[in-house]
């Protein structure tokens, strides 16, 4: 494909679109949720920072524990589950974060693998960035690195990583195939990818596609569960798991617009160790 091609350009302002408005979020505390996208919404950043019983953090897999001893800040309520909670993170263990935000599942990770082991979380939106590394900072996270940088050219090198988690990013890009070659390229042999997305149980039409607040709000991007086991099979993913949500499972506060069929659904898969 040549540069400057109409899908080439569409995928160039549909990124613009997204990390504008993540941007924003970042800089002013805004949330996901307002165009009735399908994140944890506005509720998780209050309640779930104070480690409430029952907010959508928490039943999105959230420990009230893990919630509260977060840096404020850390959840900005854009995910649509916990990818921490899909595998036992070990000690030692090299974990990468597509499009991190502010830190929350790059910190839950850190405990985890220990100051023996690393953290990358790689973001497109400068902003975020720049609050993961302050939230870092204000949390003492030694083993947590940030880098700027898209998830389909991932500034990590080859089987260099030993999970790949993500939460509610991948159905924000337009090529998505590309995301999972990538997390293909830089996972080790027997690696795992552990990662919370939202996909669709019906197809989504262009003209929805095409709502640059539907996509941007984690909805419209999102795709059927079978293509998404499709891509990662002929990446080369072994032992592909999709665990989907039904709607009524999915908290109110929660949910998108009913008429797309979007849900979350936590994705598991391994790279072969041969």
């Amino acid at each position: 494909m040549t540069r400057g091609s109409p899908s080439e350009t569409s995928a160039e302002a549909r990124r613009q679109q997204v990390r504008a408005r993540y941007g924003k979020i970042a800089s002013r505390g805004d949330c996901c949720c307002t165009d009735g996208g399908l994140s944890s919404g506005c509720e998780g950043v209050a309640e779930g920072s104070r480690g409430g019983r029952s907010s959508p953090a928490t039943q999105l897999g959230y420990s009230t524990q893990e919630l509260a001893a977060m840096p404020e800040g850390a959840n900005l309520g854009l995910g649509c589950g916990n990818p921490t909670a899909l595998l036992a993170l070990q000690p030692r263990q090299v974990v990468l974060d597509l499009g991190s935000g502010a830190g929350i599942d790059c910190f839950l990770a850190a405990k985890r693998v220990g100051t023996k082991g690393q953290v990358i979380g790689v973001d497109m939106t400068p902003e975020m960035l720049g609050r993961a590394r302050e939230n870092a900072r204000r949390g003492h996270y030694t083993n947590v690195e940030f880098r700027l940088g898209e998830v389909e050219h991932l500034p990590v090198a080859d089987d260099s990583v030993d999970v790949v988690i993500s939460n509610c990013v991948i159905n924000l890009v337009p090529d998505k195939g590309q995301v999972y070659r990538e997390a293909f390229r830089v996972l080790r042999r027997g690696g795992h990818l552990a990662i919370s997305d939202v996909v669709a149980t019906r197809p989504i039409s262009a003209r929805e596609r095409a709502d640059p607040s539907l996509w941007s709000s984690c909805s419209s991007g999102a795709i059927e569960g079978k293509e998404v086991e499709a891509l990662l099979r002929r990446v080369g993913f072994q032992e592909v798991r999709l665990d989907l949500k039904l709607p009524d499972q999915v908290p109110e506060s929660l949910r998108g617009p009913a008429s797309l069929g979007v849900v979350p659904a936590d994705i598991r898969a391994v790279k072969p160790r041969e």
